[in-house]
């Protein structure tokens, strides 16, 4: 089936509001964690085949997050549909205001490699929560796991309803050139880009989920037994490979020397491997070049191994680092730490200040006042306390950058708002009118919806 088809195809079914009815909803989201649970073998197959990720590491960071999510939606869908009451203006009364969620139509979802499923598939369940119909255009770099979803999906789901389209760039092209009602895409800054300028074309309002070079801070006040356990594990999970993934550290003087023996020691205490199951391949060759290249060997104080055939790079921690070398210069995608020293904090947070602004920032510290100074300094898409990334896992609360890192967020109820329109209606009843807005128009009318205006 065509592209142009398969979207006119599934604005025509949106039109007929079958989407739209809260049993239908809860429905296809029941329907699609079970086919998900059903074939959970299927899944990690295909993920293994394309970065040896472990079925630990898959349940743990893909499969279990979507599950919850649609969970989280199936039982709180009812209350977020609900019409909410708003305050009256006075000139309004008498009268009852409120809003209705409204879905928006045809979505499209353009997920990235790094986690297939999960940055796929978590998206999706906002947008059919929110009662719209979804295509969803998985990565084509990790080809098992997208094939996997189109397979799963396309075989148990209506194309007028939900469907995804497989492909590459002209694909996407494609797909970019046609009338979507919501966009959200997740990847690198450049093809965020392209994205929001075809969007724009049409007026499609856009959610973008981009990353950025997210900073860590550790402080002269950071516990680094449990912190540097925690940074460890948020970096080299999925190999680096995360877009909130701790890209560099900016670690105080006076601990710097410390902080450095524990990360050799717990790197090495976590024996990574993917037959330890806690280590992935690079996603492709082109990557393993670009991370080979990060790499200052003058300046490596762990790892620092690449394996060109098995697309893999040890966990590696570089010091001394400047804003100039070229580890600096991207955001890294991969394990690869960097380390820098400060004496002043106030220097590192201007340090911060001087790159785009990240999609997520770290603060390792036990003084409230060092992590205000940097909190109240820095703009940032999200934020933790002495751990790093795992925050992505609340859906209590919404996930997306600013600025550079992207825009518009999702997860949890903030998903379903993100593709949803909110319609504002007033209702009145008619047994009362004041005749203040009809003709004639006096000075005392004037007087009086001047002061009713000030409510």
């Amino acid at each position: 089936m065509e592209i142009k088809e398969i979207i006119q195809n599934q604005r025509e079914f949106f039109n007929t509001n079958s989407t739209k009815p809260v049993r239908f909803r809860i429905t296809q989201l029941k329907r699609l964690k079970h086919i998900l649970q059903q074939n959970e073998d299927l899944l990690n197959d295909a993920i293994y085949k394309d970065f040896k990720k472990s079925v630990f590491d898959n349940y743990s960071t893909e499969l279990g997050l979507i599950y919850n999510e649609i969970d989280r939606a199936v039982r709180k869908l009812h209350k977020w549909v609900k019409p909410k009451r708003v305050r009256t203006d006075l000139a309004n009364l008498p009268g009852r205001s409120y809003t209705i969620a409204d879905p928006l139509g045809v979505s499209l979802i353009i997920g990235a490699w790094n986690y297939p499923y999960n940055i796929s598939l978590i998206p999706v369940v906002a947008s059919m929560a929110a009662g719209n119909c979804v295509v969803l255009k998985p990565s084509e770099l990790p080809a098992n796991a997208s094939s996997a979803m189109a397979r799963l999906i396309n075989q148990n789901f209506d194309a007028k309803y939900l469907v995804v389209v497989e492909g590459g760039i002209p694909e996407t092209t494609e797909l970019l050139n046609q009338k979507f009602d919501k966009i959200l895409f997740t990847g690198s800054t450049k093809v965020g880009k392209i994205v929001y300028q075809k969007a724009a074309e049409n007026l499609t309002p856009v959610t973008l989920e981009l990353g950025g070079k997210s900073p860590v801070f550790f402080t002269q006040n950071a516990n680094l037994k449990i912190g540097v356990k925690r940074l460890v594990w948020s970096k080299f999970l999925n190999a680096g490979q995360t877009c909130i993934a701790p890209d560099y550290v900016l670690a105080h003087s006076s601990i710097k020397k410390q902080f450095i023996e524990r990360l050799k020691e717990e790197i090495t205490q976590s024996s990574y491997s993917t037959e330890n199951g806690n280590y992935v391949q690079i996603i492709n060759d082109r990557n393993v070049k670009r991370l080979e290249q990060l790499i200052d060997s003058t300046k490596v104080i762990i790892g620092g191994e690449v394996n060109k055939e098995d697309r893999l790079i040890s966990p590696t921690v570089m010091d001394n680092v400047t804003l100039e070398d070229a580890v600096m210069q991207e955001e890294i995608f991969g394990p690869i730490l960097p380390v820098i020293g400060y004496d002043n904090l106030q220097d590192a947070i201007d340090q911060v200040k001087s790159l785009p602004r990240p999609l997520s920032v770290y603060v390792y510290s036990q003084s409230k006042a060092e992590v205000k100074q940097v909190f109240n300094q820095l703009s940032f898409g999200t934020a933790m306390v002495n751990d790093s990334t795992i925050h992505f896992a609340n859906s209590n609360f919404g996930f997306g950058g600013v600025g550079e890192s992207g825009f518009g967020s999702y997860h949890g109820k903030t998903g379903f708002d993100t593709f949803s329109h909110f319609k504002s209606i007033i209702k009145k009843p008619t047994w009362f009118e004041l005749n203040i807005k009809y003709h004639p128009l006096t000075s005392n009318k004037l007087k009086l919806v001047k002061w009713l205006l000030k409510w």
